[in-house]
């Protein structure tokens, strides 16, 4: 039986939005939060059921074409309850599909157009290049994150929306930032997954849902086992182009 008092960590559209091990940010809110005694559960919003108002987190992962466009209808069918949940202080936090999707629209490639929802001001249009890989971020007000891309999209964002950071190693955003963020809403490209990677952004968005200044802390080995191992990673990637432009600009 559901906990009428319990933070209410929703993942939206699991059988379509879930590349890369994206749940995996939901798993990560509900257990941080019962770490530190504090009632959360999981609810999972199936394809095709209507995404309902009452969630106090919205997660949107990753997925390939055509997911997104499975996907895309019935979060436009459900765009009115998520604008509703986020004015009512809802969180949301979208990853490489799923923030593709909250924004206005993405150009794919061959000039096909996936509209969105439009809970931010933003636009992604298909690049020439993939971009794969480590990537390194740092953000405005957080410890520098780490995650993994893999998607084809170039976003713009709108003058009233910030992006989440810039890129240290990587290609985020493709302009030399990644991601975006306007109040209590996150997009990214990164998966990882991305909450696993950076517990500080869990604990940033735990405390926004739950509405309060500051969580007790949580001591973890792994944890900041996995966080060094990848910001190694993502950083030795970053070297290793600098050599590489260095040595095609010599010829």
């Amino acid at each position: 039986m559901s906990d009428e008092s319990a933070l209410r960590v929703g993942f939206i559209y699991p059988e379509l939005l879930g590349t890369y091990g994206d749940r995996g940010n939901a798993v990560v809110l509900v257990q941080r939060a019962r770490w530190r005694e504090l009632p959360a559960e999981l609810v999972e919003v199936p394809a095709g059921d209507p995404i309902p108002a009452g969630l106090d987190v919205y997660l949107f992962g990753g997925g390939e074409d055509d997911p997104m466009h499975l996907a895309g209808s019935g979060l436009r069918a459900s765009r009115a309850n998520v604008e509703r949940a986020v004015a009512g202080g809802a969180v949301v936090l979208a990853v490489c599909g799923g923030y593709q999707l909250i924004g206005h629209r993405y150009l794919a490639a061959d000039g096909s157009e996936l509209e969105g929802i439009g809970l931010l001001d933003l636009e992604t249009r298909a690049g020439p290049t993939r971009l794969i890989g480590e990537v390194v971020v740092d953000p405005a007000a957080l410890p520098r994150l780490t995650g993994f891309e893999n998607h084809w999209g170039r976003t713009t964002l709108g003058p009233d929306v910030a992006p989440l950071g810039h890129v240290v190693t990587g290609g985020g955003n493709g302009d030399g930032t990644e991601g975006a963020r306007l109040g209590r809403v996150v997009g990214t490209y990164l998966h990882g997954p991305v909450l696993a990677r950076n517990p500080a952004l869990a604990d940033h968005l735990l405390t926004e849902a739950l509405r309060v200044d500051a969580l007790a802390p949580l001591e973890s080995y792994i944890q900041d086992q996995l966080r060094i191992h990848r910001l190694h990673a993502g950083t030795a990637r970053g070297w290793r182009r600098w050599w590489q432009d260095r040595l095609l600009a010599r010829g």
